[in-house]
């Protein structure tokens, strides 16, 4: 129970991304796994020839992914969004980035496992008879810092709220003096920033290849769809559902069954519930 508690801040992380590019521009970023996979390799080059914290160069590295995300959307405005070929071009366009970055780290790093070196990870603490290994508590309270971060840009700040109103009203937010695209562009860094933390954070729990971004593509689109599309509450708390119920299905029955478990509670909950737990 623990780990999976830990274990879905880790997943919230990871899913920030999807729940604000997905959930509130209604853009189908299918690459988000593999920005999180090349903030992972960044951590790693970092780590290794520098010797720097996975996490510091994390946020270090958030504006360089903000100007890539930036960069990318404005890419696929033009060719795609703007013509209103967004549906399946636009989907195909997200599949060859994934594609490119996937394919780009093997022939640089090649297929071996990487993994880095901080002071927390391969120690723990015992509290009341129950171990808690900090490479999972530490990413768990980074995940509830950028939830926290996010959920607060959000509902606090002039470019939150036109985010979140420019999958609504185009026209109002325009009267409201705001461009749709440039809020677009800067949502779209925004996810893309988030990729950079959650790939430092992924590395220190386990080593990464760059075919691991398959492991996270079903995860991140499940737990923002549980949650509610937009929600960033809602994003947590499916998180924190889907880490649970993966951790004891991998304790009890074995780890090939802790994804489709996941996807399990996923169909009951849209079964119940279509708009998710904390949808509209």
């Amino acid at each position: 129970m623990v780990a999976g508690l830990l274990l879905g801040g880790f997943y919230a992380a990871v899913s920030l991304g999807v729940s604000l590019i997905f959930g509130l521009l209604d853009i189908a970023n299918i690459a988000q796994p593999a920005f999180v996979i090349l903030g992972s390799y960044a951590a790693y080059v970092m780590n290794s020839s520098f010797g720097l914290d996975p996490i510091l160069t994390g946020l270090l590295f958030t504006p360089v992914f903000y100007f890539l995300g930036a960069v990318v959307y404005r890419l696929y405005y033009g060719s795609f969004e703007r013509r209103g070929d967004e549906s399946l071009r636009g989907l195909v366009f997200f599949f060859g980035v994934l594609f490119i970055i996937e394919v780009s780290l093997s022939l640089k790093y090649g297929v071996d496992y990487r993994l880095v070196d901080a002071a927390y990870i391969g120690k723990s603490i015992d509290l009341g008879g129950v171990g808690i290994a900090f490479r999972l508590l530490v990413p768990c309270l980074v995940g509830l810092a950028m939830t926290l971060a996010l959920h607060l840009f959000l509902s606090r700040t002039f470019y939150g709220r036109a985010v979140m109103a420019v999958s609504q009203d185009r026209l109002a937010l325009r009267l409201m003096g705001a461009d749709p695209v440039q809020i677009k562009t800067i949502a779209f860094g925004v996810g893309i920033a988030a990729a950079s933390l959650a790939g430092a954070l992924l590395i220190t729990i386990a080593p990464v290849v760059p075919s691991t971004d398959r492991d996270y593509i079903g995860r991140m689109f499940a737990i923002t769809v549980l949650g509610g599309m937009g929600s960033v509450a809602g994003t947590l708390v499916a998180a924190v559902i889907l880490g649970v119920a993966e951790s004891l299905m991998a304790t009890f029955f074995g780890p090939s069954w802790s994804l489709a478990v996941s996807f399990g509670i996923l169909l009951v909950v849209l079964a119940v519930r279509p708009a998710g737990l904390f949808g509209r």
